[in-house]
């Protein structure tokens, strides 16, 4: 059977974020849906000529290492595509849909990860806002995010 649709997964690395993977794998199963799967890495904070090569870094590194896991912690029936892009969240995530021609765009309702944005809203409410097509925001259950954090 062929994929039907394509659903974008945002991770962050935080336990909401996780929840709305485990949501559109189950959606993915079911619909046949390809899964696209990304992780955007945060800009380096000093300037970096225009043109400049991209080198991934150590800290890049972890991301593509946690998002390899991620992804073969995956049912072995689902279409998955993974991604790993620098910079601001909201507006790769934008772009990714737009590219993949995604029918639904997953993510966490707050990023606790290491992109977590000071206030809610930041990156998922751009997203939300800014996006063409629909969007599912997913909470962590109460014990999940507990135990994630510890």
């Amino acid at each position: 059977m062929g994929c039907y649709c394509s659903i974008l997964v945002a991770l962050d690395g935080s336990p909401d974020a996780r929840a709305g993977l485990d949501h559109a794998a189950t959606l993915a199963c079911d619909q046949h849906a390809r899964l696209i799967v990304m992780t955007v890495v945060p800009p380096p904070r000093h300037a970096v000529a225009v043109g400049a090569p991209t080198i991934v870094t150590d800290h890049e590194s972890v991301y593509a290492q946690e998002l390899r896991q991620v992804i073969n912690s995956l049912p072995p029936t689902v279409s998955v595509e993974s991604r790993l892009l620098t910079g601001r969240p909201a507006k790769r995530i934008l772009e990714v849909a737009d590219e993949c021609r995604c029918d639904l765009i997953v993510m966490g309702f707050h990023g606790h990860g290491r992109l977590h944005t000071a206030l809610m809203g930041s990156v998922s409410a751009t997203v939300l806002r800014e996006s063409d097509r629909p969007v599912l925001l997913v909470r962590a259950s109460q014990a999940t995010a507990q135990a994630a954090t510890g």
